[in-house]
């Protein structure tokens, strides 16, 4: 067998009860979730920004930056909505080099997938927390979504994925907002299930 199982990952479920989103949170991210789908769809005539950088690694770091968002959001709520975003997955074209928090918590350490998932919910959920804003993260593998769908207000696929059927066929079952990128190509034809998934919403 060419391949050697190292450890099982576990339920979304077990992880979900390990780390829970409060009702008090929840029902804070149902008022931040309906925001962004109403600019999104025109009801809001506020701009959306999802903004921050391409790879979170650090939680105390990151936190920082949300909460720095959070107290700008306060001055532009008349005008924007902030949208933080907390990709805790790196793509690698080569498939060479840091892989992301969801895959390395710590990056001096060696990779640990199961740590990885309690590393990126425990920071998702923090960061909500001190916070109140949403958050976005980028969806490079498929099968972390179960154990984060009940904390993020937006997901990307990125260039290397959005051509991917696995991709595709998972946003289709999300409830929230979903931003596809052109292809690595420039195609922008691939947007289409985008478009369709939108208009579902609005």
């Amino acid at each position: 067998m060419p391949f050697t199982y190292r450890q099982r990952l576990p339920e979304a479920e077990t992880i979900r009860q390990q780390l829970p989103l409060t009702p008090a949170l929840r029902e804070l991210k149902t008022v931040r979730d309906r925001a962004v789908v109403d600019i999104i769809c025109g009801r809001s005539d506020k701009f959306l920004l999802i903004i921050g950088p391409c790879s979170a690694d650090n939680e105390n770091a990151v936190c920082e930056y949300v909460s720095r968002l959070a107290a700008l959001q306060d001055r532009v709520r008349d005008r924007l909505l902030l949208l933080p975003r907390i990709y805790t997955n790196k793509p690698r074209t080569t498939g060479i080099g840091y892989k992301g928090m969801a895959h390395q918590p710590n990056p001096q350490d060696e990779p640990n997938i199961v740590e990885g998932i309690l590393a990126i919910r425990r920071l998702h959920l923090r960061a909500l927390q001190e916070s109140g804003l949403g958050s976005a993260d980028e969806m490079l593998y498929p099968f972390n979504s179960p154990y984060l769908e009940d904390l993020l207000s937006y997901v990307a696929i990125g260039a290397r994925s959005v051509e991917n059927q696995e991709h595709r066929l998972t946003v289709s079952g999300l409830d929230i907002p979903v931003g596809m990128k052109n292809s690595t190509g420039g195609d922008i034809g691939v947007m289409q299930i985008g478009e369709r998934r939108v208009g579902k919403e609005c």
